[in-house]
């Protein structure tokens, strides 16, 4: 047993996480994770039972330093995020990409979606790694329920003559008997903004064709794309949980005193500010709030724009938002924006001398992101792992949580409200107990009448009305 090496880990928690192991002169020499730490650090005490490589690794140890996370498959990408960001020389397996799952798309005029483990440079369209194989199943089901791409093979699909049973419950286009290159590649495009985490805009226009079905009165293509709008937003939703599972265990004392003596301010309580909207309806902000002891739950606050001459323009949505803010409180030391200068300037105009910090996400939403001090100076130095910057990204992200989920809330409601507000007698009490008995407007509609008779407080007449509206 090496003493030396045994008293270097002697304190590791017994929890899930990442350790990093340094040389003498503090060069990163490896990155792992752990479902527990102390565990995983001991099995490094016998050097004669490790790879060569890390045999080798072994002896340059000098210090270890660790950080626990909620769960095993936390340490999994958070592990991903420190070799992407630092590149330590000895994590061969991960950079070389053989140790988990992976997704690809291959070549050819109806490319095929496949999992696969080996090396990144054997795929030319890669996405992953994934922490589970359960998870790449998940994104693999989304795809297919939203963009119906191939999963057979080369010699399946040259050999079918009839489509298969993917095809029969939604999940495959068919390509092997139903080519359509121009379609498929649509979907293709499609695919590849879901598989790179960039879904928003694909569930804005999802929502917007569905508005149109359902205002058509096409109820089944229009709950053909609000199945497709779930799946999209349960894998949104997955994302959004992985990005902040690690704010629980920032040091937000520590950080905020850092970010006190960048700014040269104090810092009691800090707000950060985010809005949404699509195509200019269902406007909203929102404004996250926190302090030296993590996030001020008693401070965040939701808005609906007054001003609907500003639906739709960001900044001037930002400006009303943080006017309201300011003028009814909380006290605020340090105002946040996501966005460039446009959006710092409309902030440090509407802010009332509070100090304005901006949050730019540079060509890359997560990793490149810089900052815009009160003073106009832009940072771009602030080193990407460092525990400042991964808070000032959780902040971020935690804001826009905050607002996509309540913009979600409001469109749905409107939703609801815009369909079932055109059936005269229906009001507020008669639509909660039809959302009640059903569960969604789809469900009231596709009701036969006698099924409407025995809503709850309805009566004879409302469900007729109701039957009418959805039957002519």
């Amino acid at each position: 047993m090496n003493i030396q090496f045994s008293v270097l880990i002697e304190n590791a928690p017994n929890a899930p996480g990442v350790y990093k192991m340094y040389d003498a002169d503090n060069n990163l020499l490896y990155v792992g994770k752990a479902k527990n730490i102390s565990n995983r650090l001991k099995q490094y005490l016998d050097i004669s039972k490790l790879e060569l490589h890390k045999q080798v690794m072994r002896t340059l140890v000098h210090h270890i330093e660790w950080e626990t996370v909620s769960t095993e498959s936390d340490a999994l990408l958070r592990e991903q995020e420190l070799i992407k960001t630092l590149k330590p020389k000895y994590n061969i397996m991960l950079t070389d990409g053989k140790m988990y799952p992976m997704l690809a798309l291959t070549s050819g005029d109806f490319p095929r979606l496949l999992k696969f483990r080996g090396k990144i440079s054997q795929r030319r369209d890669v996405y992953g790694p994934y922490p589970s194989v359960s998870a790449l199943n998940e994104t693999i089901k989304t795809i297919q329920k939203v963009c119906q791409i191939r999963t057979c093979t080369d010699t399946q699909m040259r050999n079918r003559s009839r489509p298969c049973l993917l095809h029969q419950i939604g999940r495959c286009s068919a390509p092997c008997c139903n080519p359509n290159p121009a379609k498929y590649a649509d979907s293709l495009r499609i695919a590849r903004k879901i598989l790179t985490g960039d879904s928003q805009p694909i569930i804005a226009d999802f929502t917007k064709q569905m508005k149109q079905l359902s205002d058509n009165m096409d109820y089944e293509s229009a709950a053909i794309i609000r199945d497709k709008i779930a799946a999209l937003t349960e894998t949104s939703n997955r994302g959004t949980r992985r990005n902040t599972a690690y704010t629980s265990n920032l040091d937000w004392g520590n950080n905020v005193s850092e970010l006190e003596n960048l700014l040269k301010i104090k810092i009691n309580l800090a707000g950060v500010f985010d809005n949404s909207h699509l195509f200019g309806k269902n406007s909203v902000g929102a404004m996250i709030t926190f302090n030296h002891s993590g996030f001020e739950k008693s401070g965040y606050r939701h808005f609906k724009l007054q001003d609907k001459s500003r639906a739709g323009n960001d900044i001037a949505m930002m400006s009303e938002f943080i006017k309201r803010a300011v003028e009814r409180g909380p006290k605020l030391d340090l105002i946040i924006v996501d966005g460039g200068i446009a959006q710092w300037n409309i902030a440090n105009r509407a802010s009332n001398g509070i100090p304005v910090m901006g949050v730019t996400k540079g060509e890359v939403r997560d990793g490149d992101e810089h900052f815009i001090l009160p003073n106009g100076e832009i940072l771009n130095t602030l080193p990407k792992d460092s525990a400042l910057f991964l808070m000032l990204r959780a902040v971020r992200d935690e804001a826009h949580r905050f607002v996509i989920t309540y913009h979600r809330a409001t469109r749905a409601k409107q939703m609801t409200a815009s369909v079932l507000d055109d059936i005269d007698g229906i009001g507020p009490t008669r639509k909660r107990a039809l959302l009640q008995h059903f569960g969604s407007v789809h469900a009231i509609a596709d009701a036969d009448l006698n099924a409407l008779k025995h809503v709850p407080g309805l009566g004879k007449n409302a469900a007729e009305k109701i039957y009418a509206h959805f039957h002519q």
